[in-house]
């Protein structure tokens, strides 16, 4: 029996997980500026370091919104696909700040890029992010899908998919997903469980819709949480009651009833 399959009273019906793909937003790495924050960096560090010592398998896509949002960028006349490849550029330099900090903490770490560049990181090669994954390593991916048009939210379902991960751990500033924006809506209510048909037709704005379709399809559950707050990376790799699971009735994430709000 895997870790993921395992259920406590503690965790309220929810699962614990054995391979995870986090998702980590640029902005956060910048805290809030332009670069990067050591001392974020350096928290999130010994967060996954905490989870990968309990035998857990971390694979991570970073975006690059805190150098570089393609979107963004067109909307100051440049071109889209040369903007989003600017993005991309700056993912890696997220990702390389991130192993930095991690191989300090003494996990073993690789990067591995959508884009070739042999001289700072591997190729994206998904049997070999398996086979890095099996033998304990932290595995980045940087450079988005290295393709214009495409999120890093869509690739972190992708990725998770290829690598056979059991959730994505989408880790946001806010503590989960909310009727509302919580920040202009004092009336907005967290949810608890939600399904991913729900989020696409209620246009939650919380992450790339595409992304949610794509892990609705292949029936890939998402976690929404707050990173920001402690040890909560180590929370929802055990499954515990934080932030909002995001899953189609029917997998093995959860056996309860999704939609409700807390």
């Amino acid at each position: 029996m895997t870790s993921h399959e395992a259920e406590t009273p503690e965790t309220g019906g929810r699962h614990g997980y054995h391979r995870v793909l986090l998702k980590l937003g640029g902005e956060m790495f910048g805290g809030g500026a332009v670069g990067v924050d050591p001392l974020v960096v350096q928290n999130v560090a010994e967060q996954i370091a905490a989870v990968v010592a309990s035998g857990v398998q971390v694979a991570v896509v970073i975006g690059g919104g805190n150098f570089f949002r393609g979107a963004e960028l067109q909307q100051m006349g440049m071109d889209r696909a040369r903007a989003d490849y600017m993005g991309m550029l700056g993912t890696v330099m997220n990702c390389l700040a991130l192993q930095d900090f991690l191989e300090k903490q003494g996990v073993d770490t690789r990067v591995q890029t959508a884009i070739t560049m042999g001289q700072v990181a591997e190729p994206y090669i998904p049997r070999r992010a398996v086979r890095h994954l099996e033998k304990g390593r932290v595995v980045i991916f940087g450079a988005g899908a290295g393709m214009p048009y495409f999120s890093t939210d869509t690739t972190a379902a992708q990725r998770a998919l290829e690598v056979h991960a059991e959730v994505v751990l989408m880790a946001k500033g806010v503590d989960g997903v909310y009727t509302a924006d919580p920040k202009t809506d004092p009336a907005a209510t967290m949810f608890s469980e939600i399904t991913h048909r729900e989020v696409l037709e209620r246009g939650l704005k919380v992450a790339d819709a595409t992304a949610f379709s794509l892990c609705m399809d292949n029936d890939m559950p998402i976690m929404v949480f707050n990173l920001l707050v402690q040890g909560n990376i180590a929370r929802a790799v055990a499954g515990e009651r934080i932030g909002t699971l995001v899953r189609t009735p029917g997998t093995p994430a959860d056996d309860t009833t999704p939609g409700g709000t807390e």
